[in-house]
């Protein structure tokens, strides 16, 4: 045991080589990242600087929607942005000798991995955290900003909406209003196998928000009647207070409505939608999935980037980073298909999302191969 852990706390030990690759990843990665962002927002701000001001939207709220949208973008980007920070600096670090001295120091190209894994480690945690639990929160406003400044079409009223709220059992709101939570014309039908056992109906439901009580409602001059094979039993009243498992929120999708969940609120909703027998859950499959393989793609595409540029070459880092550049847009478009395939073609999402990951892990192997040791 004490062995192992000897090992371990070697593993881990950075030596000054270490610290240096590991500080050129980091200061090139954020650069590089910082540098686009602030292009993309200059170019995003003049082409709807008209529609900001034909809608009178606030100073102060246009600076809250580009700070909650640089977090957005730059998760977006960060794995890209991984592999061709690792090109730049890889790439001059063998221009300059000093991969050369580095491996006839003796250092193999395993161990020269050990720091670029490393940062890359880093990086996709904090992409992971980020993009499930703090960018949600911002995209949430950042959606709404464009809801109502931008496009200008928030739906908030919902009419004929059905749903299976239970095994079993089936609400339907006549109309519905997000904004007050408040819809008309309700009915509860629950079943037991083909037989109905019982109809509610009520002219006016509310969701209770003031209770800790978990889908708790509200319901003004309802009618509850019973069915017992030949006999039926019949209830009603002014109010009543009763828990139906929906909420007003599975009422109405939103559009991009997975990008402002967390990743627990992601995976609970999936597993309630699939327990209503709802078939319109593979854009969040897509979503929830999608945050761990991105995560994950830190490390293969770093793999490839060290594989590519570590060798001194005549040409410079030119023909590297265009290979580079081939490769990060590759990705991009492998990624877009097979999320799209998921969502409008059926395929498994979980398969479709990590294939651009299985096939340049197959790439980065090859490289690895072909690089001198």
């Amino acid at each position: 045991m004490k062995h192992l852990l000897r090992q371990l706390a070697n593993a881990f030990r950075l030596s000054m080589i270490d610290r240096y690759i590991m500080k050129k990843f980091i200061g090139t990665f954020f650069f590089s990242l910082l540098l686009i962002i602030c292009v993309v927002i200059v170019f995003d701000f003049n082409e709807r600087i008209d529609k900001f001001t034909g809608s009178h939207a606030p100073w102060q709220k246009i600076v809250i929607y580009y700070l909650n949208y640089i977090p957005y973008f730059a998760n977006l980007l960060s794995s890209l942005f991984v592999f061709i920070s690792v090109i730049l600096f890889t790439s001059k670090l063998a221009d300059n000798s000093e991969i050369i001295a580095m491996r006839s120091s003796g250092i193999s190209f395993n161990r020269l991995l050990k720091p670029y894994m490393i940062t890359a480690g880093l990086i996709a945690l904090t992409s992971y955290l980020l993009g499930g639990y703090v960018i949600p929160q911002c995209n949430e406003k950042r959606i709404d900003f464009e809801s109502q400044y931008i496009r200008k079409q928030q739906v908030t009223d919902i009419s004929n909406a059905q749903l299976q709220v239970s095994p079993g059992t089936i609400a339907f709101f006549q109309s519905f209003s997000i904004t007050t939570r408040r819809g008309f014309n309700f009915s509860l039908d629950k079943f037991s196998g083909k037989k109905m056992v019982s109809h509610l109906t009520a002219s006016r439901i509310e969701y209770d928000t003031l209770s800790d009580v978990r889908y708790k409602w509200k319901l003004y001059n309802y009618n509850i009647r019973h069915f017992k094979g030949m006999h039926e039993k019949v209830e009603s009243g002014s109010q009543m207070d009763t828990i139906i498992e929906v909420e007003p929120s599975d009422l109405l999708y939103t559009r991009n409505q997975q990008e402002t969940m967390t990743t627990p609120q992601i995976r609970e909703y999936i597993n309630k939608q699939k327990k209503r027998g709802a078939a319109n859950v593979s854009t969040f499959e897509v979503e929830y999935y999608k945050r761990i393989a991105s995560a994950f793609a830190a490390f293969i595409l770093t793999f490839i980037g060290v594989s590519l540029s570590c060798e001194k070459k005549k040409g410079g880092m030119g023909l590297s980073l265009g290979i580079g550049l081939g490769l990060s847009f590759s990705y991009i478009l492998f990624s877009t298909i097979s999320a799209t395939f998921a969502i409008n073609a059926n395929w498994p999402p979980l398969l479709a999302v990590w294939i651009p990951n299985f096939i340049f892990f197959g790439i980065s192997l090859y490289l690895y191969r072909r690089t001198p040791k």
